[in-house]
């Protein structure tokens, strides 16, 4: 197997990874077989699973806009994942030009092209860490340099809470980054859900099987809920991701949609 220029050496090509696998289901480039067979495996039980990643994409395009629209102009966006079309800092920009924001992802492939990207761009940064770990991400010198913590940040966790298990305490991990925000900062999650959706349990014991790129944990609607902590939630509350605040009006197939989305206040 040949190794592409973009390809770092410390890139396992054998393994899928959650971040390359999601990258195909978006119609990126930047994957490899061993991710397009495991995608190949979860859309033969969850077809849609492409047009759900696309949708998740423009709920975090609205809410992204609706941050900027608040007066939030930093965003911390954790699990960025691989760069691909309407990347945060292009949204955020489109609408407050001097937005600030920091990716974060521990894939070395999302991070090589988070980099490039973004190269002369200094409203825009990039560290390469795992999420998990808020103590020793807060206390990066690029993060304090980037981010003003006295001013209101916008917290993305986009599509990757459903990586973290519960032994790791999703909700004490988003707690800590809360709490180094200020009031008027903004909470942002997006996670799959199995609740009423079969195909979506199919789906999940795909990524739980050996040699997947993680293990997976959908939630309930209250379980995502719960995540958002004493935080306030703003309307509509969490929902399927396509009903939150949609731009045109959506059909009763969303309520099987395997996934669900909230955006909440400090």
């Amino acid at each position: 197997m040949e190794r592409p220029a973009w390809a770092p050496e410390e890139v396992d090509m054998t393994r899928p990874s959650v971040a390359r696998v999601y990258d195909y289901y978006l119609g990126g480039s930047h994957n490899f077989e061993a991710d397009r067979r495991f995608a190949g495996q979860v859309l033969e039980v969850l077809p849609e699973m492409a047009s759900v990643a696309q949708a998740n994409r423009a709920f975090l395009r609205r809410a992204v806009r609706y941050l900027c629209a608040q007066g939030v102009t930093q965003f911390l966006d954790l699990g960025s994942g691989i760069p691909t079309a309407g990347n945060v800092h292009e949204i955020a920009a489109a609408e407050v030009p001097d937005s600030r924001v920091l990716y974060v992802d521990n894939d070395p492939i999302a991070a090589v092209h988070s980099r490039a990207l973004l190269s002369g761009d200094d409203r825009t940064e990039v560290v390469a860490a795992d999420l998990t770990d808020p103590a020793r991400l807060l206390a990066d010198p690029l993060l304090r340099a980037h981010l003003d913590l006295d001013r209101p940040v916008a917290v993305l966790l986009v599509s990757v809470l459903h990586f973290v298990q519960d032994s790791q305490d999703p909700a004490g991990i988003i707690r800590s980054y809360m709490d180094a925000t200020v009031p008027g900062s903004h909470l942002v999650i997006s996670h799959a859900s199995n609740e009423g959706n079969t195909a979506a349990d199919s789906a999940q014991s795909i990524y739980n099987r050996d040699r997947s790129p993680n293990a997976m944990r959908m939630r309930s609607v209250e379980e995502v809920r719960t995540l958002f902590g004493d935080l306030t939630l703003l309307d509509p509350g969490v929902v399927r991701i396509p009903a939150w605040r949609p731009e045109s009006p959506v059909g009763p197939e969303a309520e099987r949609y395997p996934g669900v989305a909230g955006v909440a206040r400090l």
